[in-house]
Order: C-alpha cells, then sequence, then structure tokens
C-alpha cells in the first residue's frame, strides 16, 4: 500500500485542504506516513501571502529531492497557492516537482497520480473552478475527528486589496450553497465535533448561490455615523443569516468560529448574530492592515479608521467580554512614521487580545508593486518590533486581569505532559489538569495563572465529566503532520 506526507504552510485555509487532499489520497489506497523518508508520495501544500512562503518552499524542495536522488520513484508534489501563483515557472527552477495542483483541482490528484505512474511527464493543473465551482466536503473519517473542523464557505476575494496575492491565486469570489454547509455541519457533529470554525477569503461576504436562507434580523439597516447608508446597503451580505441557520438546525454544535472576515462586513446583522447566538464565539478576527487612513487608501481598503473603530465599539457594546485580534502590515510603500504613529494610536484605542503583524513585502500581480517600496527593511524591523511590544503588553494584561475568574473552556486535546488543553469562547487558550476523558467538552475552569499566551487553571470543584460514547476512536490516530506556519490566525 504507498505511503504519503503532507507538509502545510500556512493559514487555516490551507490546513483544510490539506485535510481534504488527505481525504482524497486515503481514498485511493494511500496510508499518511509521518516522515517523507517512508513515504511514496510528499506533498507539500503552500502559501504565498508572504515571501518567507516561497523560502520554505525551496529549502523543503532541496531536502525532499535529496531523497529522490537516492529513491527516484519518490513522487513530489506542490499544491496550494505557490502552485497557482507560479505553476510552469516553478516547475522549471525545481525540475524535482512532479507535479502542481491550484486549489481547485484537489479532486483531479488521483487522474494525476495515475498518469504519473504510467511515465507521464511532470503534470501542472492550476484551474480555477469559475463554471461550476465545487467544495470538498469533510467526510467525517472514524478516528480522524477531533473536538473541532474547519468548514468553508465559500473561495476567492473580490476586494483587490493592492498588496494582496490571493485574487491571484484563488479567484474571484464564489459560495457554497447553505444546504451543503449545513449538511457537512451536522455530519461532523453527529461524529463527535464539537466547534466548527467557518472558513473563506472574505468569510463574512457570504451569499447563498441557492437563495435558501431567510433574511436576517437587522438586514438592510445602519446604525453607524461614520458609513452612509447606501455603503452600508451595499455591504450587507447573508453571512449573519447562514449563521442563525447553523445555530437552529444543528443546536448540538457547541461552539462557532469564522476567519477571515472584511471589516466593511461588520454589519448591523452580524452584530445582532453576535449578540443573539449563545454558539457564536465571544471572539473576532478582524484584520485591520493599518490604523492610517492615507494607507488604508491606498491599500484599497474601503473604510477608514473612523468606520472600523465604530464597528468595533458597536460589536463591544452588543457583546460584553468580547474581544478581537487583528492583521497589521509595516511598511507598507509610502508609510511616515506620522502614519505609523496612527497604527500604534489605534492598537491602544482598540486593545486588541491577539495580534499579527507583518513587514510589507512586494507579492507578483499585486497593484502596489507600482508604488515605490520606500521603508527601509532595519525601519520595517524596527516598527514591528515596537507595535508588538505595545499589543504584547495588552495580551498580557487581559490574560492577568482573568485569573480569579472562570472560564468555559472547549476541551481539543491532551497534551503530553498528560494536562488538556483548550479555548475559552474569547479565545483564551487554557490548560488544566483532569482525569478522565475531557476531550470534546466544555469544562468549567477557574484560572490561578496567566502565561504571556495563555492560561493555567483547575476544574471548578464538583463538576462531573460527562461520557463521551460519540466520539470515534476505533482506528488509530493518524501520524503527527508536519506545518510550517507563515500566517498566524484565531
Amino acid at each position: 500500500m504507498p505511503a504519503y506526507t503532507l507538509v502545510t504552510f500556512g493559514c487555516q485555509m490551507n490546513q483544510h485542504d490539506s485535510d481534504r487532499i488527505g481525504e482524497v489520497l486515503r481514498g485511493i489506497g494511500y496510508t499518511e506516513v509521518a516522515e517523507p523518508a517512508q513515504a511514496d508520495l510528499v506533498l507539500l501544500n503552500t502559501c504565498s501571502i508572504r515571501e518567507k512562503a516561497e523560502q520554505k518552499l525551496r529549502s523543503e524542495v532541496g531536502r525532499i529531492g535529496l531523497l529522490k536522488r537516492a529513491r527516484p520513484s519518490l513522487l513530489i508534489g506542490v499544491a496550494g497557492c505557490m502552485a497557482q501563483q507560479e505553476g510552469e515557472r516553478l516547475a522549471k527552477r525545481m525540475p524535482q516537482i512532479d507535479f502542481m495542483l491550484g486549489p481547485d483541482n484537489i479532486g483531479e490528484l488521483p487522474s494525476i497520480l495515475a498518469e504519473l505512474e504510467l511515465g507521464a511527464p511532470p503534470r501542472i493543473r492550476t484551474v480555477f473552478d469559475l463554471d461550476a465551482p465545487q467544495f470538498l466536503s469533510a467526510q467525517a473519517e472514524p478516528g480522524r475527528v477531533g473536538a473541532t473542523a474547519f468548514v468553508t464557505i465559500m473561495k476567492g476575494c473580490d476586494e483587490r486589496c493592492t498588496y494582496c496575492v490571493v485574487p491571484y491565486t484563488r479567484g474571484p469570489e464564489r459560495y457554497r450553497t447553505a444546504r451543503e454547509i449545513l449538511a457537512e455541519i451536522r455530519r461532523l457533529v453527529d461524529a463527535g465535533v464539537r466547534e466548527v470554525t467557518l472558513l473563506g477569503q472574505t468569510v463574512n461576504s457570504y451569499r447563498d448561490p441557492a437563495g435558501s436562507l431567510p433574511v436576517a434580523p437587522g438586514a438592510g439597516e445602519s446604525h453607524f455615523k461614520h458609513t452612509l447608508r447606501a455603503v452600508a446597503l451595499a455591504d450587507e451580505s447573508e453571512f449573519p443569516a447562514l449563521l442563525r441557520a447553523i445555530c437552529a438546525e444543528v443546536p448540538e454544535l457547541a461552539r462557532l468560529r469564522y476567519t477571515s472576515p472584511h471589516p466593511r462586513h461588520l454589519t448591523w446583522s452580524l452584530i445582532l448574530a453576535h449578540r443573539d447566538l449563545p454558539a457564536l464565539a465571544r471572539h473576532v478576527h478582524l484584520p485591520v492592515q493599518s490604523g492610517s487612513d492615507r494607507l488604508l487608501k491606498r491599500m484599497l481598503r474601503r473604510y477608514t479608521v473612523d468606520e472600523y473603530v465604530e464597528r468595533v465599539d458597536a460589536l463591544r457594546s452588543a457583546v460584553p467580554g468580547v474581544t478581537l485580534s487583528t492583521d497589521v502590515i509595516v511598511g507598507f510603500p509610502g508609510e511616515t512614521r506620522e502614519d505609523f504613529a496612527a497604527t500604534l494610536a489605534l492598537a491602544e484605542r482598540v486593545k486588541f487580545t491577539g495580534f499579527f503583524g507583518f513587514t510589507y513585502s512586494e507579492r507578483p500581480n499585486t497593484p502596489a508593486l507600482k508604488l515605490e517600496d520606500d521603508v527601509p527593511e532595519a525601519e520595517k524591523s524596527a516598527r514591528l518590533e515596537e507595535i508588538f511590544e505595545l499589543t504584547d503588553r495588552h495580551r498580557r494584561e487581559h490574560l492577568e486581569s482573568l485569573i480569579g475568574t472562570t472560564e468555559i473552556v472547549l476541551v481539543e486535546r491532551r497534551g503530553k505532559n498528560g494536562d488538556y488543553m483548550g479555548r475559552s469562547e474569547r479565545n483564551e487558550i487554557v490548560h488544566f489538569a483532569c482525569t478522565g476523558d475531557a476531550v470534546g467538552q466544555l469544562v468549567p475552569v477557574r484560572i490561578r495563572e496567566a502565561y504571556n499566551n495563555s492560561l493555567r487553571g483547575d476544574v471548578e470543584p464538583g463538576f462531573v465529566l460527562a461520557p463521551n460514547p460519540e466520539r470515534r476512536t476505533a482506528s488509530p490516530a493518524a501520524p503527527a503532520r508536519r506545518a510550517l506556519p507563515v500566517l498566524a490566525g484565531p
């Protein structure tokens, strides 16, 4: 029986795609192994958002190419955004690669492997499924279902931010029907999943192509001073209606999260959904990218700082205690010290509990290439360090404020030391010890210690774990899969 190894670069969407790739491979008789030296096929599922992703890919292909030199039958594949972006150019630079697969071509993997087994030359399939969008559903395989799962609801992006390569690597926005989404979540929950994270490049722009969702409360309403009513109406989507449908039709789902939204689609109807739906986590990852209106305009972000802050304030008013994390680009072309100071001021104003900062790097095909990259690399790094210092302090202060409180933790896994790890509804990572099988359960934990990035506590006295009969554990656990993070997320 042939064996495969998957190495994943990047974001949650890449992780989700790797899960689907693994299901396709196991469906045609492959087994997963942890190390490339044990594999007949090594597949690198790539990101291209940051320049580091390319460096990591070259390093990995070079390392695995040494194995291929000793064992020529070893197949090397590259999937994901880098394959979509580079295609033929990458294949010419790295002749060790046997095939390349775009994000929309995962389903073609069996036929590509069959052709290669018959001696075909390297294959490149990077075609967008624009006419008939396809979404691979999770199979909920026994032994591979955890407490949490990702579910894709849309792909592609129409925003055209000037720094971003995603529209070129993932294509325009395409949406999955609400019926398919609900069916996949039902199947996952029946298999033991307790928390689902909805995925999409602009996840809250969602619209049901089948038109089956009722209008959500608050849809079309605008209670914002800084956003024109016509703009607020254009920002409306069916995402809040989808959230309500999920909670109504799969009430056993303990928690619901989503990433990554666009700030302009944080509409009044979405704020009301956060207020009304207990399963919807009290945490939102809301990328802002800059605190300078001048730079936001150059980035083509389609909102101002006042609009961003106003919508954050409205969400916090509707959902007390909600936490926010964000993404920021430092050193975008033309960023002055005054622009950066405005970003620091925004971070001080909002006090994000999670922060993902990056220095600007040129990406192929993006409009920002026409702008002069005029911020020296040393200055970019210094500014990034400065904003990390500020946001690290905010995170530590937030975590320390939780000492003595009781947090309801959805347990995700058990660590090597025997302790359990899970997340609160506000996305804090919590460690604790207890006897019994706590995975997948909601456990009240009294916080007694705060670390730099997580909390530790004790199970509240008197709490008794419920049995876990529905969790499928008949099959052996999947091998540990390598992941090379390029972008972090909630």
